[in-house]
């Protein structure tokens, strides 16, 4: 399954924030959108989710014109989105707040996706039953990743997902990422920086005032050796 911008254009209050911008993910791989802020990365999540309206260009995936789909139809293709704030609910629980893509849309198996991301995150077993208000930051990341993960089975879209997360949390999040690598999924990852997931991608593309600059090559050597 590809996803692919073509000459994606997005304005808000007639302030242009995406520029002509172009990028593809094919299937399985992990690609950094690297940019700092207000460059757009943002935007760019949400216009493949479906919540940003654009002006001009095409998002296609696996060759379906998707411009125009609600982003309720996008989660049932698979989407799963964390932005950068979380967005949990305070007074629901762990679990509660994981399983909401599954209560709004039907078409997701909750229990399904549940049992596979407390495989993958055992630690969020231990706390499933304490509400997102009590969590530190670090911990409401991965509640997020999890619930992402429930919806988004085929492309998985990380916003900042170490911003401001402790190094041994931000360590955790990273091997919970790259072991997705084994379940054939497609991640973007908007980031200021590489440093957390130089090791986890294979391409990246920089972004600067709403425009694709350049997309680089992840030299995997570079990584080992830091």
């Amino acid at each position: 399954m590809t996803l692919k911008l073509e000459n994606v254009e997005v304005s808000i209050q007639a302030a242009p924030i995406l520029r002509g911008v172009s990028l593809e993910v094919g299937t399985g791989e992990r690609m950094g959108l690297v940019g700092r802020n207000g460059a757009g990365k943002t935007t760019v999540m949400r216009t493949i989710t479906g919540l940003a309206t654009l002006s001009a260009g095409k998002v296609l995936w696996n060759g379906e014109d998707i411009s125009t789909m609600p982003p309720r139809q996008r989660a049932q293709l698979g989407f799963g989105y964390m932005p950068e704030d979380r967005r949990l609910v305070p007074d629901l629980t762990v679990e509660e707040n994981m399983l909401l893509p599954a209560w709004v849309n039907k078409d997701i198996d909750g229990q399904k996706g549940l049992a596979f991301v407390y495989d993958l995150m055992p630690e969020l077993t231990d706390m499933s039953s304490r509400k997102a208000l009590l969590l530190s930051g670090g911990q409401q990341k991965m509640v997020a990743l999890g619930r992402a993960l429930i919806a988004g089975r085929k492309l998985l879209l990380l916003d900042e997902p170490f911003e401001g997360v402790a190094p041994a949390l931000a360590k955790r999040i990273s091997e919970v990422i790259a072991s997705l690598k084994e379940e054939g999924l497609s991640v973007l990852i908007a980031q200021s920086e590489l440093s957390h997931s130089l090791d986890l991608l294979q391409r990246e593309s920089v972004i600067e005032r709403g425009e694709i600059i350049k997309v680089n090559v992840i030299d995997h050597s570079l990584a080992e050796a830091t």
